[in-house]
């Protein structure tokens, strides 16, 4: 039905509060809108998922190939999809080239740009900016143009006469400058959707804006003028996969303090043969009945320390299950969560699982993003050493040095640098790192993890055997 790519010209320009309006604004029309988010971001998905009903999905140029980028796109439908772009329309990895950029996926997924421009404090210097950004790449489709932070009407026809000559995207409307359109924020971005940072009132707000100050007919019409997509050539979507005969049941924490999840590792998950069990550490006493393995993703586990530290039982079993041999896969917030504890900003100590010998501390926080190539050295619950896939990293905590009797499995390199380190702590059948990895970029680590959870169901032999 349609594709539109939503470029910025920088991070913090309104990319996320025009994508809302516009997804918004879409299914008021009786429009299938189906919501994206380029790059690795997690916060921003769970908007679009509250906005749109289901989930958005993550198209990241670094992390996945093309083939993998436009088969996600195309296996969600024939709907109407909005892509939010990340940062500026033109950053990537590097300075180089356009590596993990919005204006590259744009081009891989044959969608025009609706390029977002924060006008605040801007005139007659929004028509320089937007004719620096039209010309620097001719390949890209700019076929219009939303201003943001527009002071009223008046402003928004300067705008109109600067434009007028100089550049050949259209001006297709606005946002105004309101503070009643502002979507909280917290030290690693937007306050996330699980905590309410998106109300049914401020979406309502946001489409009503939308449909106020834009033509969102001129915009749909930009979308459906997108090029068909080309057949595929890359592998097989996760959920066409055949169904394994002997499946497993992976408890899934999923709450407000563990919600960073892309939502093809569970489906590849599935696909090869776990049964996902929502829970949730703040508030479950126990784990699941009946579960062969656990998977603690990313989140905001800083901010619930205090609950987390109080649901004791659930730390006990988590202890004695581990120590047992329970496949634990745990990264970022849910890496912070199998340590001794966690050191909130105020320096209160709220103890953890326990399950590695070290400390996350938010005291003097430190923000650590990007992204990284990880190299498995060692065997550990996703697979044998020489296994290679890729993630991103995204952290404001520190832990302490971890002792040297405990087993690293991971080398990191960060993307388009020399550092390297020595990560991925194994204990038992415990894997615990910083890294985020999307499972697409090597399928077969959500085949590893089923696979050792098959081997506690005592479905394989210890010493290993086939899925």
């Amino acid at each position: 039905m349609g594709r539109l790519v939503l470029g910025g010209t920088g991070t913090g320009v309104g990319k996320t509060t025009a994508a809302l309006a516009l997804m918004a604004a879409l299914r008021r029309r009786g429009l299938d809108v189906r919501p994206f988010k380029v790059g690795p971001d997690f916060i921003d998905p769970g908007y679009h998922r509250l906005a749109c009903s289901r989930p958005s999905r993550n198209l990241d140029g670094w992390m996945l190939p093309r083939e993998a980028v436009v088969d996600l796109v195309r296996g969600a439908g024939d709907g109407f999809a909005v892509i939010e772009g990340v940062m500026g329309l033109f950053d990537g990895v590097d300075g180089r080239s356009e590596a993990g950029s919005t204006a590259a996926l744009a081009k891989w997924l044959q969608a025009p740009v609706l390029l977002v421009v924060d006008v605040g404090g801007l005139a007659r210097s929004a028509a320089a900016v937007v004719q620096g950004f039209e010309s620097f790449d001719p390949g890209l489709r700019l076929g219009g143009l939303l201003f943001n932070r527009v002071g009223g009407a008046g402003h928004y026809r300067m705008l109109q006469e600067a434009l007028a000559g100089h550049v050949t995207a259209r001006p297709l409307g606005y946002l105004p400058w309101d503070r009643a359109l502002t979507i909280p924020e917290r030290h690693l971005g937007l306050v996330t959707a699980e905590e309410r940072g998106l109300s049914p009132d401020l979406l309502e707000r946001l489409a009503n804006a939308l449909e106020r100050h834009a033509d969102v007919d001129a915009i749909i019409a930009l979308g459906k003028t997108a090029r068909p997509l080309a057949d595929s050539q890359g592998r097989p979507r996760a959920a066409s996969m055949g169904k394994p005969i002997h499946r497993v049941r992976v408890a899934v924490a999923r709450d407000a303090a563990f919600c960073f999840y892309y939502e093809e590792n569970l489906e590849l998950l599935q696909a090869r043969g776990a049964d996902l069990v929502p829970f949730s550490p703040l508030t479950d006493p126990v784990l699941p009945a009946g579960v062969h393995g656990v998977y603690l993703g990313g989140g905001y586990p800083e901010v619930h320390a205090a609950a987390l530290a109080a649901n004791g039982s659930l730390l006990e079993e988590l202890r004695t299950r581990a120590a047992d041999g329970l496949p634990v896969y745990a990264e970022c917030g849910g890496f912070m969560y199998c340590t001794e504890g966690i050191e909130d900003e105020q320096g209160v100590f709220h103890p953890m699982v326990g399950l590695f010998p070290t400390r996350a501390s938010m005291r003097e926080p430190r923000l650590t993003l990007g992204y990284v190539e990880v190299e498995v050295t060692a065997e550990n619950i996703l697979g044998g050493a020489g296994l290679r896939t890729r993630g991103h990293v995204f952290h404001a905590s520190r832990t302490a040095p971890m002792p040297a009797t405990v087993r690293r499995t991971y080398r990191l390199r960060r993307a388009g640098g020399p550092e390297m380190q020595e990560e991925g702590y194994a204990w038992q059948q415990v894997l615990g790192s910083y890294a985020h990895l999307h499972f697409l970029s090597n399928p077969t680590v959500a085949d590893g993890f089923v696979r050792a959870c098959r081997r506690h169901a005592g479905m394989l032999p210890v010493s290993g055997g086939t899925p």
